[in-house]
């Protein structure tokens, strides 16, 4: 029986893997194969990378612009919290569609389904599977087939001990013998621990280090499957990485100034806050703003990436449903004050949510956050690295190759044996010189 078991640890950076951090995930890295060049997508922020992983589309064809994001409701712009529990559903209802393109869940649905335990935000676990094709575990609710609510649902704590607890229902159901072709357990850690202390700190090191104690549950889980016959094929990793933030910048409170917005409440320009990058939507009413627009966002020196239009296409965008601009905020090497390399402006966020100063974030184009954590381990997959550039997007082609399913009308590429071809229409991060546009 082939099956594919897919780990993810969120908001783990590259750099943070090693003997000493994270000693389960660095064997397995000398095991496997690991990928130095792996990128994330854009914004790289979790409920957007976690559409991108699941349909192996970027999100100008699955739909999901980011964290947060706009949709377009009775002609004016709308601004959401993607990471909602009842988002994808709404979004259903404005649109038509919750995603726009197949995800795993559902490419799998008659070859043995999925089965998926997360604990980020209910949104994010959503994304997995909104049209309710497999069965998805959460704190905020868990669903079967046809979203038909679980009577043994996810009762955890988001932190390092809910992540445990569901690791241990993860490895007792998804992983028993004849579980579903796709298994997937999503821990909330280290990102949630990197969003509350500094990035280096005692603390995260220690919520990491648990984190990492969890993988090594799964991966000797696995093993055992092999052991009873079952061609597991491993993939460990995580979504995006991190950044120090050394300042917040209010987009929205700036161009209200500037006289490009007429007060922080209109909808002639929307800004949606995404961690260290913005999605900016503007009114088609106002379509006569949109070159004052572009050259003020340009000019500002908190932006260290601007994307406007066609150029949106540069980082897995499009410019529909009123989205006109997307920044990615400046960042630098500059350490913390733990030693750990890496520091950025951020959004201020939305909705009342807290400013991170001094501590993580992501979601912008800068190096750390751009630098997340990719080891397979399985059949097509030897030990050693595999330098060539690979995304986000390539993880549901490989899942499928392996479970000998289609993978056809997906942005990604397998990734068993050889090393894929480098390809403009593949992947905006194979593109964007980051260290140049983010100076």
């Amino acid at each position: 029986m082939r099956r594919a078991v897919l780990v993810i640890l969120d908001g783990l950076r590259r750099d943070f893997v090693d003997a000493q951090r994270t000693p389960h995930l660095a064997v397995l890295r000398e095991r496997g194969t690991f990928f130095p060049a792996y990128r994330s997508a854009f914004p790289s922020a979790t409920r957007v990378v976690s559409s991108t992983l699941a349909t192996g589309c970027w999100p100008a064809r699955h739909g999901l612009h980011g964290n947060s994001m706009v949709l377009v409701e009775e002609g004016r712009p709308v601004r959401h919290d993607a990471g909602h529990p009842d988002f994808l559903q709404h979004k259903r209802r404005v649109t038509g569609r919750s995603l726009a393109v197949p995800t795993l869940a559902q490419r799998v649905a008659g070859h043995g389904g999925a089965m998926i335990f997360n604990n980020v935000s209910p949104g994010a676990a959503y994304a997995h599977d909104p049209d309710g094709h497999g069965r998805v575990f959460h704190r905020a609710g868990s669903f079967g087939p046809g979203r038909v609510p679980l009577d043994n649902g996810l009762d955890v704590t988001l932190d390092a001990a809910g992540d445990t607890d569901m690791t241990t229902r993860f490895i007792a159901e998804a992983l028993a013998p004849g579980g579903p072709a796709l298994a997937v357990l999503w821990m909330g850690e280290p990102d949630h621990i990197q969003h509350e202390t500094p990035l280096g700190s005692p603390l995260q090191l220690a919520v990491l280090k648990l984190a990492d104690a969890n993988l090594g549950r799964v991966i000797a889980a696995v093993e055992a499957r092999r052991a009873e016959g079952e061609e597991v094929l491993l993939i460990a990793g995580s979504d995006h990485g991190h950044e120090t933030v050394t300042g917040v910048i209010d987009i929205e409170e700036e161009l209200v100034a500037a006289g490009l917005k007429v007060d922080l409440h209109s909808d002639d320009v929307v800004v949606a806050a995404n961690g260290t990058s913005a999605l900016i939507y503007l009114h088609p009413d106002h379509e006569g703003r949109r070159d004052r627009l572009d050259d003020f966002l340009r000019s500002r020196p908190w932006a260290g990436a601007v994307f406007g239009g066609d150029e949106l296409g540069a980082v897995g965008q499009v410019p529909v449903g009123a989205l006109a601009f997307a920044v990615s905020m400046k960042g630098n090497e500059a350490p913390n004050a733990f030693g750990t390399p890496g520091s950025c402006l951020a959004v201020r966020p939305q909705g009342g949510k807290a400013d991170r100063l001094g501590f993580g974030q992501h979601g912008g184009l800068n190096a750390h956050e751009q630098s997340p954590v990719l080891v397979i381990d399985g059949a097509g997959f030897t030990s050693g690295e595999r330098s060539a550039p690979v995304a986000v997007v390539d993880i549901a082609p490989t899942i499928l190759a392996h479970l000998g399913l289609p993978a056809d009308h997906l942005d990604g590429r397998a990734l068993q044996d050889a090393e894929p071809p480098r390809s403009a229409a593949r992947a905006f991060s194979l593109q964007i010189p980051v260290s140049e546009n983010c100076r």
